[in-house]
């Protein structure tokens, strides 16, 4: 038996909330998604309440805006909503990882979601944090962390921009004394990936054979609108490391084959063993069967089902279950179908923590939802 994170939900006339917190030898870290209570607003008042709400769930963990890590904000619309978010967000909050992405909230009138993760460490002194609008660094004991945000490249085609977006992650990864075989979770937006996918596939598989990357981060790659109208791509990362062998292993599941074996370069998840716990990363997951084909074409709750037992398929050979999930995101193809994901999540006991809720195309047409998350357990309680 094992302590399971602990968690709460606060709701205001204003914002919801939903806060996790996992106890570690090292730190407490924290995982927070919040978005505005239903009705009308412009964006400016409804990222006020947000992380009006964001901050008042950190003070109440003994938590300062300073322990924030990383934050992603999904925005409805990121063309007319980004400004006025951006600059709320500026005012109240200092510079951080932070990755702003078009993909629409399924709460109804939400114009935007924001997911924040942040570390409060037990001895400040060995602590070390290096802010910056696209980079954090925190060291925690020997260990150092590494979140990015919103990292583009150029090029004359698609797979051009794609390979540079890599190239440029790569030296944001130097900059901070690592190697891209640090990585070990990435999240990439695609403007249009009806398009690009095949593009973005082939210039990933280019990039880690070129860099001599064996071991495949965890990854989630959907459909999502970059800030500015000049990139079809925008990728956001994690790293770790630290000088002695971190034990960091692939994870995988009977229930689904392996992504490599049909282009897509990315674990199904990574095991990460560090001072501070075992975070197991799930890579972004579908409704896809041992052959990699899409399973319950055309029935979204026969999907969401096959999404869910995909997933606890991952947890459950790492000694883990769904009570042992700190954060997630959810994407639907048809918002629509709003109200029957958070249905079968509320039956199965799954709508208690920090999980986004955004709408946006997938990797194939048939695929109607795919999720991901992050579960943590003592390192004393994990299996290998």
């Amino acid at each position: 038996m094992h302590a399971y994170p602990s968690g709460r939900r606060v709701e205001t006339s204003r914002a919801w909330t939903a806060v996790r917190r996992f106890g570690g030898p090292v730190a407490d870290e924290l995982f927070l998604v919040s978005r505005p209570a239903e009705g009308p607003a412009d964006a400016a008042r409804q990222a006020e309440a947000v992380y009006e709400a964001i901050l008042d769930a950190l003070a109440a963990e003994d938590a300062g805006p300073e322990a924030i890590v990383g934050e992603t904000v999904f925005l409805r619309g990121i063309r007319d909503h980004l400004p006025a978010v951006h600059s709320v967000r500026s005012a109240m909050l200092a510079a951080t990882a932070t990755t702003f992405i078009g993909q629409a909230p399924l709460a109804k009138d939400a114009l935007l979601e924001v997911a924040v993760a942040a570390v409060v460490p037990r001895r400040s002194a060995h602590d070390m944090t290096r802010p910056g609008a696209r980079a954090t660094v925190r060291r925690l004991g020997d260990e150092t962390s590494l979140h990015v945000g919103n990292v583009v490249g150029s090029g004359r085609d698609a797979f051009a921009e794609a390979y540079d977006m890599f190239r440029v992650a790569g030296d944001v990864v130097a900059e901070a004394g690592m190697q891209f075989t640090d990585v070990v979770r990435t999240w990439i937006h695609v403007r249009d990936i009806g398009r690009d996918y095949d593009a973005l596939n082939r210039a990933r598989r280019q990039f880690f054979r070129d860099r001599g990357i064996e071991r495949l981060p965890a990854s989630t790659g959907v459909q999502g609108i970059p800030p500015s109208d000049a990139h079809a791509f925008s990728m956001s990362l994690h790293a770790i490391a630290s000088p002695r062998p971190l034990a960091i292993t692939p994870m995988s599941a009977p229930s689904m084959n392996e992504a490599w074996s049909y282009g897509a370069d990315f674990s199904r998840g990574l095991r990460v063993a560090g001072a501070n716990g075992v975070t197991l990363h799930v890579s972004g997951t579908a409704s896809i069967d041992e052959a990699g084909r899409t399973a319950h074409v055309g029935d979204f709750p026969a999907q969401v089902d096959r999404m869910l037992q995909n997933i606890g398929s991952l947890l459950e050979r790492q000694g883990a279950t769904f009570a042992d999930v700190v954060s997630g995101v959810t994407y639907v193809r048809d918002a629509d179908d709003a109200p029957a994901l958070r249905s079968i999540l509320r039956a199965r006991g799954l709508d208690g923590f920090p999980c986004a809720l955004v709408e946006t195309p997938l990797c194939r047409r048939e695929m109607l939802c795919e999720a991901e998350v992050v579960a943590m357990l003592p390192a004393a309680s994990a299996t290998a």
